[in-house]
């Protein structure tokens, strides 16, 4: 089925992320200001580009979902949370009613450059539905619970300390296989958005201006130069 999304935009929150500075405020570090990195696009622009992806990439992710996995459901929904405090973030989840949602925060809505960045993103969380990595990690995080909760009750530990344990082995069950699930968002997400008309390489340019993770140990993200060969390698097979 093709469900109408839901976009919570609001042209003035939007004008809001546009990084202009107030009439006559004077610059944080003397000198010129630097000239910025790209031009942001007008608040309608970027809600027409907003619409145009989700029109593109939802049916393409929902064709896959079918033809992959479709047990999990393929109904996708598409949100934009418009609260400016929020910082630049897309997020796969689910509703109550088992329905998978793609979220995107205002924010992250205008720091991409162009459509294709924008498609990558969407196209990426609607991967991590496909390849159910919510509850293949609901499943680790219990996995890491029942474990160290174990070990702390045979270890002679009381019912407080059991629970820590517990806690503590859920955490890092949760994180156990997270880059692996990013990779794995990474590479469908190349092939959804390819489908969809967009150009993922130019899409995982997104990569090179986020902060870089590295690779620390128990990290939730892998470093961004082996996602964007995860991309590159599955942009070459299509």
């Amino acid at each position: 089925m093709r469900p109408a999304y839901k976009v919570l935009f609001a042209l003035l929150v939007f004008s809001g992320i546009a990084g202009c500075a107030a009439p006559g405020a004077s610059p944080p570090v003397a000198g010129p200001r630097p000239a910025p990195a790209y031009e942001r696009l007008p608040p309608e622009e970027a809600a027409r580009q907003f619409t145009r992806v989700v029109d593109a990439i939802e049916p393409v992710a929902e064709a896959e979902c079918r033809a992959r996995a479709p047990a999990l459901g393929c109904d996708y929904r598409i949100v934009v949370d418009t609260r400016t405090e929020l910082p630049p973030n897309a997020f796969q989840t689910m509703d109550d009613v088992g329905r998978p949602v793609i979220g995107f925060t205002i924010a992250m809505v205008g720091e991409v450059r162009n459509a294709d960045e924008l498609a990558f993103v969407m196209a990426h969380e609607a991967a991590h539905h496909i390849r159910a990595h919510i509850p293949r990690q609901r499943r680790n995080a219990t996995a890491g619970a029942i474990l160290m909760g174990g070990l702390a009750a045979l270890s002679g530990a009381d019912g407080a300390g059991i629970r820590s344990a517990q806690d503590l082995g859920a955490s890092v069950g949760a994180r156990s296989y997270s880059k692996e699930f990013e990779l794995e968002a990474d590479s469908l997400g190349t092939v959804i958005a390819a489908r969809a008309g967009f150009d993922p390489l130019r899409g995982a340019e997104f990569f090179t201006r986020i902060p870089d993770p590295g690779n620390r140990f128990l990290g939730t993200h892998p470093p961004n130069a082996a996602r964007i060969a995860v991309v590159r390698r599955r942009a070459a097979g299509l």
